[in-house]
Order: C-alpha cells, then structure tokens, then sequence
C-alpha cells in the first residue's frame, strides 16, 4: 500500500532536503507536486485542499525558512500533518462492556467482511484471550453462513449453528442469548452487504443494531476502492453509526488514497488493516507508522514486533548460544531463512526498514533477491541429508548434482547458497573473536567480511 504515494513525495520532498536554503516559491513548487501525489493516490479532493493549506502556513513560517536544516523541517511538517489526518493516535477495539459485547461488521458485498470476521476472531481469541462467537446474519448470498462456519473451524472460533430461514434480526438476537449462556466475552456478527449502499440494506443493519446495541460497529471497507470506500462509509456513519473502519486488502492497493480520506471524512477511527489472505494477516492501524512508511522514513516498530511475534523463544536462545561459540550451520541457515517468510517475507521486512526506497527495492527485485529466492534456497536445503546440513564441507560435486536435481535448481544457485552460509560462518567468528570490547571498538563495521556480504573484489 502507498507505494506510488511513497515514491512520488520520497521524489518531491528529497529534493527540498538536499538544498542549504528554500525560499517561499521552493516551498510552494514542492507543495504543488505533493497535491498532484495525493490526488493520485486517490485522497478525496476536500481532505487535498485542507492538508496542502495547513502544511503551507507553517512551511512557509520563519522558523522553517531560517531553519539550519529547512527541508528537514518540511519533510517533518509533513509528517505531522499526515499522522493528523490519519488520526493522530492509534485507536484499539473497544471491548469494555458487560459481556458478551457485540461488534457488528457492515459493509459492501465483497469487501471482505466474512473473512475479515474471522480474522478478528482469531486476533481476539489468540492475543487477548477472548471467548468469541461469530455469527453470520448473511441469509442472502449463497453458502455465506456456510463460509463463516468454515472459517471458525480453520481460526478454532466457535460460530452459532446455522438456522435455515431465519432472519438476521433473529440470529443476532439468538447469538447475544448464547453468548450470555455460554460465558462468551464477544459476540461478532457479520451482516449481510449489498453491491452498492441501498434503504433495504441500511434498514437491516438498523434493525439488527437496534435489536442488539453493539458496542462496536465495524465497517469494512475495501482500500482497492479508493474513493468509493469514502462514499460506502460517509452513507453507513450517516445511516446506522460507526464506531470505526477496517481496510481490507491494504497489501493489494499502491495508491492508499481511501486510508488517507476516510478518517478526515468521516471522523471514525481505522482500527485494522487486513494485510493479507492468511486468517493471521491482520494488523493494528497505527497512524504514526503508516505516515512514517509514506514518507520512506520505514517502521522499525512494526518490525520489531512482527519478530517478536514470529520468534520462537527457546530456538532464538539455541541460535544465540552456537552464535557464541561461533557455530552456525546449514540447518541454522534455514531456520533464519524461514522466520523471514514467517515474518512476510523480504518484501514486507524492506517496506518496514528506515531509507529503503522503492527504487532500491526494485533494484534487488531485478537482481532476484525476492521471496521466489528464499523458497528455491529452501528447496535446496530439504534436499540435503541431515548430515549435510550440519557438515557442508562434505557437499562436493556428485552431491552438488543431486541436491540441484532434487530440488529443482543449479548447481550455481547451490554454490551461492552454499558461499552465503560461509560468509555469514565468517561474521559468526568475527563476532565471537571481538568479543563485546572488540565490537564496541570495531562497531558493525568489524563484523563484516571483506568487501562486504559479497565477498572479496
């Protein structure tokens, strides 16, 4: 997401840094090209005007044009004016209500509502240990009742048994006396959705929130959109109440523009982004960060704590104690390889890292250093017998031809992989050798090899 948005102001705003001073006109010439980006990017015209007028008065400020560094103080300027209109501060669901508390999901037809149900009801049950029934209140589209069913059987999230002919107004009803039974702390309930907004759909949604008083209303609003997902959510906060939005598909749309107008339009919060197909591809809507990856500036947090999420414990402490005695074979090799695409793969991390451009993206793309190039080095590796896999010097040219075939791959592919792992031994020993004086002496640089992760020129 954001990605031609990124790369435009990445290109507007790099140019105000690299000069000593900027004159009102610079400041003007770059705000101009900054409209154009968010126009693009499909931001909603109004929010445009509002957010180029309110970056102007104080760009154009004295403190900024007799700044030592002024085209930094622009490129922050931005910023705060970006995390403004994204929201200021990051907004969680809002679970403090007697239990069982009902969040309704609304929204288009194939926004995603469904799946997006049981992303929040697997997110709720693992990290905040909730009891959640989710109930499908869909009696219109075919088998839909059918898919939310499927989908608590893969999350391991209890749905409410399925009731031919019955109304939605009754299955929400139905669904609160349960979950009061039962013990359940949330009630989710995906409401049925429409092509496009109309009075019959907006008067179920109304009666089901007036039969139940759900705490939370959710829309879900697909960022692929753009500017109707503004025109979807002004009707539902106009007709039936929102509390806050979820963009589905956010990691399928470059230009972002929906994020960036739906909180200024109509006041409710984001509080999720689906960022993927797996039931786990869900994620808190920080508008901090989100502005900081517009601006190229990465999201070094959100890394963090997708490591910390992904990392299994007790093998990050193995991996640290042969790290110490300089041990590292192929079979750690890919352990780390793995937790990369646990992790999103290298496509997500680079999104994350502070100063990674797009166009240094697309430079490592083109030399395939991609997700595609992992999945053929772990290929490589199941191919080997465990006892390769801990003594690589024994890989020698009939085993090379056999790993290669049984795998897929070339014998050139095996010799990269194969002097990857030398290199990343080599750092090992250099770590251990430094020692933690040595390394406070030498810094990063003393890790390195020779000519850097390439090797020797």
């Amino acid at each position: 997401m954001f990605d031609s948005l990124q790369e435009r102001l990445g290109e507007v705003l790099g140019k105000l840094t690299r000069r000593g001073a900027l004159s009102e006109a610079d400041v003007d010439a770059a705000l101009r090209e900054v409209r154009v980006a968010l126009l693009e990017a499909d931001v909603a015209l109004s929010v445009v005007k509002d957010f180029i007028e309110a970056v102007r008065i104080e760009a154009v400020g004295e403190t900024v044009l007799r700044s030592v560094t002024p085209g930094q103080m622009v490129v922050k300027i931005v910023h705060d004016h970006l995390v403004a209109m994204l929201g200021a501060e990051a907004v969680a669901l809002d679970l403090e209500a007697p239990p069982p508390v009902a969040v309704m999901l609304v929204g288009l037809q194939g926004s995603g509502k469904t799946t997006s149900c049981a992303k929040i009801g697997l997110r709720l049950a693992t990290k905040q240990k909730k009891k959640v029934l989710m109930a499908s209140l869909d009696v219109r589209r075919p088998a839909a009742q059918e898919q939310l069913r499927v989908l608590g059987l893969q999350a391991g999230v209890r749905t409410l048994d399925i009731v031919p002919g019955e109304p939605p107004r009754a299955i929400a009803k139905r669904a609160m006396q349960t979950g009061a039974l039962e013990g359940f702390d949330v009630v989710l309930l995906d409401t049925a959705g429409r092509l496009a907004i109309d009075d019959e759909m907006m008067a179920e949604a109304a009666a089901v929130r007036d039969a139940v008083k759900p705490h939370e209303t959710l829309l879900v609003a697909d960022a692929m959109t753009g500017q109707d997902a503004v025109a979807v959510a002004r009707g539902f906060h106009e007709k039936v109440g929102l509390t806050g939005i979820m963009l589905t598909r956010v990691d399928g749309d470059a230009r972002g523009g929906a994020a960036l107008s739906i909180r200024a339009v109509t006041g409710c919060p984001i509080k999720l982004m689906g960022v993927g197909e797996k039931l786990e591809a869900v994620e808190d809507f920080h508008p901090d960060r989100i502005a900081s990856r517009i601006l190229g500036m990465g999201d070094v947090v959100s890394l963090v704590e997708k490591a910390a999420e992904t990392i299994e414990q007790e093998e990050a402490e193995k991996l640290a104690r042969k790290m110490s005695k300089g041990q590292f074979d192929l079979d750690d090799l890919g352990q780390q390889l793995r937790q990369v695409m646990k992790m999103g793969g290298l496509s997500d991390m680079l999104n994350l890292l502070p100063g990674m451009s797009k166009a240094q993206q697309n430079q490592l793309k083109n030399a395939k250093v991609d997700d595609r190039m992992i999945k053929r080095q772990l290929a490589m590796l199941s191919s080997m017998t465990p006892t390769e896999r801990r003594r690589p010097e024994l890989i020698k040219a009939s085993r090379k031809q056999r790993i290669a075939g049984g795998s897929g791959t070339t014998v050139q592919e095996l010799n990269k992989l194969l002097k990857q792992h030398q290199e990343a031994g080599r750092m090992m020993k250099r770590m251990t050798k430094l020692g933690k004086k040595g390394l406070r002496r030498g810094g990063l640089a003393g890790m390195l090899p020779p000519g850097g992760f390439g090797g020797p020129r």
